[in-house]
Protein backbone atom coordinates (compact mmCIF):
# COMPACT_ATOMS: atom_id res chain seq x y z
CA UNK A 1 0.00 0.00 0.00
CA UNK A 2 1.23 3.58 -1.03
CA UNK A 3 3.23 5.43 1.97
CA UNK A 4 0.71 8.60 1.51
CA UNK A 5 -2.45 6.49 1.48
CA UNK A 6 -1.32 5.83 5.18
CA UNK A 7 -1.34 9.15 6.16
CA UNK A 8 -4.11 11.28 8.04
CA UNK A 9 -5.36 14.01 6.23
CA UNK A 10 -3.78 17.73 7.25
CA UNK A 11 -5.71 19.79 9.62
CA UNK A 12 -7.37 22.60 8.59
CA UNK A 13 -5.96 25.95 7.47
CA UNK A 14 -4.43 27.61 10.52
CA UNK A 15 -0.94 26.86 12.36
CA UNK A 16 1.09 24.32 11.54
CA UNK A 17 -1.33 23.49 8.40
CA UNK A 18 1.46 24.32 5.92
CA UNK A 19 4.21 22.27 7.65
CA UNK A 20 1.65 19.23 7.90
CA UNK A 21 0.93 19.37 4.20
CA UNK A 22 4.86 19.83 3.18
CA UNK A 23 5.53 16.50 5.02
CA UNK A 24 2.75 14.74 3.39
CA UNK A 25 4.08 16.00 0.02
CA UNK A 26 7.31 14.99 0.77
CA UNK A 27 6.02 11.62 2.19
CA UNK A 28 4.24 11.37 -1.83
CA UNK A 29 7.44 12.45 -3.32
CA UNK A 30 9.35 9.32 -1.13
CA UNK A 31 6.95 6.66 -2.23
CA UNK A 32 6.94 7.73 -5.93
CA UNK A 33 10.63 7.14 -5.32
CA UNK A 34 10.26 3.70 -3.96
CA UNK A 35 10.24 0.23 -5.53
CA UNK A 36 7.05 0.69 -5.28
CA UNK A 37 6.56 3.74 -6.80
CA UNK A 38 6.82 5.03 -10.34
CA UNK A 39 9.14 4.01 -12.81
CA UNK A 40 9.24 7.49 -14.43
CA UNK A 41 10.12 8.96 -11.25
CA UNK A 42 12.79 6.58 -10.57
CA UNK A 43 14.88 7.47 -13.79
CA UNK A 44 14.60 11.50 -12.80
CA UNK A 45 18.16 13.08 -11.78
CA UNK A 46 18.91 16.71 -11.36
CA UNK A 47 19.38 17.30 -14.77
CA UNK A 48 16.49 16.23 -16.10
CA UNK A 49 14.65 18.49 -13.59
CA UNK A 50 16.51 21.41 -14.63
CA UNK A 51 13.95 22.01 -17.20
CA UNK A 52 10.65 21.40 -15.34
CA UNK A 53 11.68 23.81 -12.60
CA UNK A 54 12.18 26.59 -15.35
CA UNK A 55 8.81 25.47 -16.56
CA UNK A 56 6.91 26.13 -13.52
CA UNK A 57 8.95 28.97 -12.10
CA UNK A 58 7.91 31.04 -15.64
CA UNK A 59 4.17 29.28 -15.05
CA UNK A 60 4.01 31.07 -11.55
CA UNK A 61 5.04 34.38 -13.22
CA UNK A 62 2.55 33.90 -15.98
CA UNK A 63 -0.13 33.69 -13.30
CA UNK A 64 1.24 36.90 -11.39
CA UNK A 65 0.87 38.64 -15.05
CA UNK A 66 -2.74 37.70 -15.64
CA UNK A 67 -3.78 38.02 -11.65
CA UNK A 68 -5.07 34.74 -11.87
CA UNK A 69 -5.06 33.80 -8.05
CA UNK A 70 -6.65 30.42 -8.44
CA UNK A 71 -3.87 29.44 -11.30
CA UNK A 72 -1.09 31.25 -8.71
CA UNK A 73 -2.28 28.70 -5.99
CA UNK A 74 -2.07 25.94 -8.19
CA UNK A 75 1.21 26.79 -9.56
CA UNK A 76 2.94 27.38 -6.54
CA UNK A 77 1.69 24.12 -5.48
CA UNK A 78 3.92 22.84 -8.37
CA UNK A 79 7.15 24.99 -7.79
CA UNK A 80 7.22 23.78 -4.53
CA UNK A 81 6.71 20.00 -5.70
CA UNK A 82 9.87 20.67 -8.05
CA UNK A 83 12.01 21.61 -4.73
CA UNK A 84 10.78 18.50 -2.88
CA UNK A 85 11.59 16.14 -5.75
CA UNK A 86 15.25 17.55 -6.24
CA UNK A 87 15.82 17.28 -2.47
CA UNK A 88 14.94 13.84 -2.24
CA UNK A 89 16.93 13.13 -5.08
CA UNK A 90 19.59 14.77 -2.98
CA UNK A 91 18.45 12.99 0.45
CA UNK A 92 18.65 9.46 -1.65
CA UNK A 93 22.83 10.09 -2.36
CA UNK A 94 23.44 10.96 1.20
CA UNK A 95 23.65 14.76 0.63
CA UNK A 96 21.30 17.00 2.60
CA UNK A 97 17.27 16.91 3.08
CA UNK A 98 15.02 19.24 2.27
CA UNK A 99 14.88 19.84 6.18
CA UNK A 100 18.55 21.05 5.79
CA UNK A 101 17.33 22.95 2.64
CA UNK A 102 14.40 24.84 4.84
CA UNK A 103 16.54 25.00 7.85
CA UNK A 104 19.44 26.89 5.63
CA UNK A 105 16.60 29.40 3.68
CA UNK A 106 15.67 30.26 7.33
CA UNK A 107 19.39 30.81 9.17
CA UNK A 108 20.20 32.98 5.92
CA UNK A 109 17.00 34.87 6.17
CA UNK A 110 18.07 35.89 9.90
CA UNK A 111 21.31 36.53 9.31
CA UNK A 112 20.83 39.26 6.26
CA UNK A 113 18.32 40.92 8.33
CA UNK A 114 20.24 41.77 11.42
CA UNK A 115 17.90 44.70 11.73
CA UNK A 116 14.94 42.75 12.30
CA UNK A 117 16.41 39.66 13.93
CA UNK A 118 19.77 40.67 15.67
CA UNK A 119 20.62 42.26 19.06
CA UNK A 120 20.48 46.00 17.90
CA UNK A 121 17.25 45.64 15.96
CA UNK A 122 16.25 49.16 13.94
CA UNK A 123 13.45 47.75 11.55
CA UNK A 124 12.41 51.08 10.85
CA UNK A 125 15.74 52.71 10.98
CA UNK A 126 17.02 51.74 7.65
CA UNK A 127 15.53 52.56 4.05
CA UNK A 128 14.98 50.16 1.50
CA UNK A 129 18.06 51.05 -0.26
CA UNK A 130 19.91 50.95 3.37
CA UNK A 131 18.42 47.29 3.79
CA UNK A 132 19.84 46.74 0.04
CA UNK A 133 23.05 47.93 0.12
CA UNK A 134 23.46 45.89 4.40
CA UNK A 135 21.96 42.69 2.17
CA UNK A 136 24.99 43.05 -0.19
CA UNK A 137 27.76 43.49 2.74
CA UNK A 138 26.41 40.48 4.27
CA UNK A 139 26.44 38.50 0.90
CA UNK A 140 30.02 39.05 0.42
CA UNK A 141 30.87 38.68 4.03
CA UNK A 142 29.54 35.57 3.63
CA UNK A 143 31.47 34.27 0.54
CA UNK A 144 34.48 35.67 2.06
CA UNK A 145 33.84 33.53 4.93
CA UNK A 146 33.19 30.24 2.66
CA UNK A 147 36.40 30.91 0.84
CA UNK A 148 35.15 32.26 -2.60
CA UNK A 149 37.10 35.41 -4.15
CA UNK A 150 35.39 38.24 -3.63
CA UNK A 151 33.16 39.18 -5.98
CA UNK A 152 30.06 41.80 -6.33
CA UNK A 153 28.47 40.44 -9.33
CA UNK A 154 29.47 36.66 -8.06
CA UNK A 155 25.85 35.77 -6.78
CA UNK A 156 23.79 36.71 -9.90
CA UNK A 157 22.93 33.25 -11.37
CA UNK A 158 24.43 32.97 -14.79
CA UNK A 159 21.41 31.14 -15.92
CA UNK A 160 18.99 33.65 -15.26
CA UNK A 161 17.31 35.20 -18.94
CA UNK A 162 20.14 37.36 -20.18
CA UNK A 163 17.91 40.77 -20.18
CA UNK A 164 16.89 40.08 -15.93
CA UNK A 165 20.26 39.10 -15.38
CA UNK A 166 21.77 42.09 -17.49
CA UNK A 167 18.87 44.38 -14.89
CA UNK A 168 20.36 42.29 -11.85
CA UNK A 169 24.02 43.15 -12.56
CA UNK A 170 23.44 47.07 -13.13
CA UNK A 171 21.61 47.03 -10.01
CA UNK A 172 24.28 45.15 -8.20
CA UNK A 173 26.94 47.26 -9.15
CA UNK A 174 24.81 50.40 -8.53
CA UNK A 175 25.07 49.79 -4.71
CA UNK A 176 29.19 50.84 -4.69
CA UNK A 177 28.45 53.72 -7.52
CA UNK A 178 29.44 51.93 -10.02
CA UNK A 179 26.40 53.91 -12.42
CA UNK A 180 25.14 56.80 -14.24
CA UNK A 181 23.88 59.48 -12.18
CA UNK A 182 20.73 59.97 -14.29
CA UNK A 183 18.75 58.62 -16.83
CA UNK A 184 19.09 61.26 -19.21
CA UNK A 185 22.73 59.76 -19.02
CA UNK A 186 21.64 56.02 -19.70
CA UNK A 187 20.19 57.67 -22.84
CA UNK A 188 23.04 58.92 -24.00
CA UNK A 189 24.69 55.30 -23.84
CA UNK A 190 21.49 53.72 -25.69
CA UNK A 191 21.60 56.22 -28.16
CA UNK A 192 25.54 55.90 -28.31
CA UNK A 193 25.54 52.28 -28.38
CA UNK A 194 22.18 52.38 -31.40
CA UNK A 195 24.71 54.59 -33.88
CA UNK A 196 27.41 51.24 -33.04
CA UNK A 197 24.81 48.71 -34.34
CA UNK A 198 24.21 50.80 -37.33
CA UNK A 199 27.76 51.40 -37.92
CA UNK A 200 27.92 47.39 -37.81
CA UNK A 201 25.12 46.52 -40.10
CA UNK A 202 26.44 48.97 -42.52
CA UNK A 203 30.58 47.86 -42.17
CA UNK A 204 31.36 45.15 -40.06
CA UNK A 205 31.40 41.35 -39.75
CA UNK A 206 28.06 39.02 -38.23
CA UNK A 207 30.21 38.50 -35.15
CA UNK A 208 30.52 42.63 -34.41
CA UNK A 209 26.69 43.34 -35.37
CA UNK A 210 26.00 40.52 -32.10
CA UNK A 211 27.85 42.10 -30.15
CA UNK A 212 26.60 45.67 -30.54
CA UNK A 213 23.45 44.33 -30.36
CA UNK A 214 24.40 42.69 -26.79
CA UNK A 215 25.53 46.35 -25.76
CA UNK A 216 22.57 47.81 -26.64
CA UNK A 217 20.52 45.36 -25.04
CA UNK A 218 22.51 45.91 -22.11
CA UNK A 219 22.37 49.40 -21.92
CA UNK A 220 18.75 49.39 -22.38
CA UNK A 221 18.19 47.09 -19.31
CA UNK A 222 20.03 49.85 -17.50
CA UNK A 223 17.55 52.54 -18.74
CA UNK A 224 14.75 50.75 -17.66
CA UNK A 225 16.06 50.18 -14.13
CA UNK A 226 16.86 53.76 -13.53
CA UNK A 227 13.12 54.64 -14.91
CA UNK A 228 12.28 51.82 -12.02
CA UNK A 229 10.91 49.36 -14.81
CA UNK A 230 11.81 45.68 -14.84
CA UNK A 231 12.91 44.91 -18.41
CA UNK A 232 11.78 41.11 -18.14
CA UNK A 233 8.63 42.27 -16.97
CA UNK A 234 8.01 44.94 -19.76
CA UNK A 235 9.17 42.82 -22.23
CA UNK A 236 6.53 40.34 -21.44
CA UNK A 237 4.08 42.63 -21.64
CA UNK A 238 5.21 44.41 -25.24
CA UNK A 239 5.02 40.56 -26.40
CA UNK A 240 1.11 39.81 -25.08
CA UNK A 241 0.58 42.90 -27.31
CA UNK A 242 1.56 41.92 -29.67
CA UNK A 243 0.39 38.77 -29.76
CA UNK A 244 -2.99 39.89 -29.15
CA UNK A 245 -2.67 42.21 -32.26
CA UNK A 246 -1.16 39.89 -34.45
CA UNK A 247 -4.32 37.52 -33.52
CA UNK A 248 -6.68 40.49 -34.31
CA UNK A 249 -4.96 40.67 -37.50
CA UNK A 250 -4.92 36.92 -38.74
CA UNK A 251 -8.79 37.22 -37.61
CA UNK A 252 -9.97 40.02 -39.29
CA UNK A 253 -8.46 38.32 -43.13
CA UNK A 254 -9.30 35.30 -42.06
CA UNK A 255 -12.83 36.43 -41.84
CA UNK A 256 -12.48 37.56 -45.46
CA UNK A 257 -10.97 34.06 -46.45
CA UNK A 258 -7.58 35.51 -46.64
CA UNK A 259 -4.60 34.13 -45.29
CA UNK A 260 -2.11 36.65 -44.24
CA UNK A 261 0.66 34.91 -46.49
CA UNK A 262 -1.72 35.98 -49.39
CA UNK A 263 -2.17 40.14 -48.03
CA UNK A 264 0.19 42.30 -49.40
CA UNK A 265 2.69 43.95 -46.86
CA UNK A 266 1.35 47.17 -46.69
CA UNK A 267 -2.82 46.07 -46.59
CA UNK A 268 -1.52 44.27 -43.36
CA UNK A 269 0.27 47.52 -42.42
CA UNK A 270 -3.17 49.34 -42.40
CA UNK A 271 -4.90 47.00 -41.14
CA UNK A 272 -2.21 46.71 -38.14
CA UNK A 273 -2.57 50.59 -37.30
CA UNK A 274 -6.73 50.17 -37.33
CA UNK A 275 -6.45 47.57 -34.63
CA UNK A 276 -3.66 49.64 -32.49
CA UNK A 277 -5.86 52.79 -32.71
CA UNK A 278 -9.05 50.77 -32.18
CA UNK A 279 -6.89 49.58 -28.63
CA UNK A 280 -6.28 53.38 -28.15
CA UNK A 281 -9.63 54.82 -28.49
Amino acid sequence: MLAYALMPDPPPSGAGAAGARLDRLVAIMRTLRSPEGCSWDREQTLASLRPFVIEEAYEVVDAIDREDLPALCDELGDLVFEAVFLAQLCAEDGHFTLADALEAAAAKLIRRHPHVFGDDKEPGALTSAEVKRRWEEIKAAERGAAGQAPSLLGGIPPALPALLRAYRIGRRTATVGFDWDQPAAVLGKVREELAEVEAAVQDGPEAAVEEELGDLLFAVANLARHLGVEPEGALAGANRKFSRRFAALEQHFLAAGRPLRDVPADEMDRAWNRIKDAETT
